[in-house]
C-alpha cells in the first residue's frame, strides 16, 4: 500500500491486493453486523478506513459504503419502517449534516483523526452504560437528528448512540432496523451531495467506495437472513473491545 499527498491534505492510496481483499472482507462482516444489530458495524470499519485511506479520506469512503448497506436494510424492511418518525428525523438531520460535512472539509487532518478516536471509546462508553432512553416525542426527534447530522458528518456513523432513542419509541426488530438505517439514509444522501460540493468527494474515494459496495449489500442480506438466528451479545462484546483498542491507536498516532 502507497500514500501520497494530494493537494487536500488527504492520502491519494494505491492499494495491494491482500489489502482490497481484506477491506472487502472486513466491509461485508460488518455490514452483516449492522444488519443483526441495528448498529456497530459502520463504526467498527471506520478505523480500518481511517488506517488505509487517512481520516477524512475514510469518512467519504465509508459514507458510500454506508449508504449501499442502509439503502439495502431499508429495501429489506421497507414495509416496516416508520415512515412519520422519520420525517421528523429528517428535518433536524439533514441540515446538520450539511454544516459538519462542510466543517469535515476544513477540520486539520491530526485533530480529526484524535477527534475519531476519541468518539469511538465514548460510543464504547455509551454501550457499557446502555440506559434506558426515555421515549421522546417528535420535537425531541428533531433536536436527535441535529445531533445525529452533524456527529455523522465528522465521525461517518452516529447508528451506535441513536439506536436506544429508537428502540424506546417501541421499535422492534423490521421496523427498528428499517427506520434506523432510513434516518441513516437520509444523512448520508446529505453527506455526499455536500462532500461533493466541497471537493472531499474525489474520484478516487468514490470509485473506492463503489468498489466495496457489493461487500455492503451482501452483508446486509447474510445479517438479515441470521438475525433471528444468531445470538448478538458476543458480536456487541467484541465491537466495543475493537473499537477501544482503534481509539486509543487514533488517539495515539494520530
Amino acid at each position: 500500500m502507497k500514500r501520497e499527498e494530494s493537494g487536500l491534505g488527504s492520502p491519494d492510496v494505491e492499494l495491494d491486493l491482500a489489502t482490497v481483499a481484506l477491506l472487502v472482507a472486513v466491509t461485508f462482516l460488518t455490514a452483516a453486523l449492522s444488519a443483526i444489530t441495528g448498529f456497530g458495524g459502520a463504526i467498527l470499519l471506520l478505523p480500518v478506513f481511517a488506517a488505509t485511506f487517512g481520516a477524512r479520506d475514510a469518512v467519504a469512503i465509508l459514507t458510500i459504503t454506508q449508504l449501499a448497506s442502509n439503502g439495502s436494510r431499508v429495501a429489506f424492511n421497507r414495509h416496516e419502517i416508520d415512515r412519520p418518525l422519520l420525517g421528523v428525523f429528517a428535518l433536524g438531520a439533514v441540515p446538520a449534516a450539511s454544516a459538519g460535512a462542510f466543517l469535515l472539509s476544513t477540520a486539520p487532518l491530526p485533530l480529526l483523526t484524535r477527534g475519531i478516536g476519541g468518539f469511538l471509546i465514548a460510543a464504547v462508553v455509551w454501550l457499557r452504560r446502555r440506559p434506558q432512553a426515555m421515549r421522546i416525542g417528535d420535537r425531541g426527534f428533531v433536536v436527535i437528528g441535529v445531533v445525529s447530522g452533524f456527529c455523522s458528518a465528522l465521525f461517518g456513523s452516529v447508528g451506535v448512540l441513536v439506536a436506544p432513542f429508537f428502540l424506546a419509541r417501541g421499535l422492534v426488530r423490521g421496523a427498528y432496523i428499517g427506520t434506523e438505517a432510513a434516518s441513516a439514509l437520509v444523512m448520508h444522501v446529505t453527506k455526499l451531495v455536500v462532500f461533493g460540493a466541497a471537493a472531499v468527494l474525489s474520484v478516487t474515494t468514490l470509485g473506492y467506495g463503489l468498489a466495496l459496495t457489493p461487500a455492503s449489500i451482501a452483508g446486509s442480506y447474510v445479517g438479515k437472513r441470521t438475525i433471528e438466528r444468531l445470538p448478538i451479545s458476543v458480536f456487541t462484546t467484541l465491537v466495543q473491545i475493537g473499537l477501544v483498542i482503534a481509539g486509543v491507536l487514533l488517539i495515539v498516532l494520530g
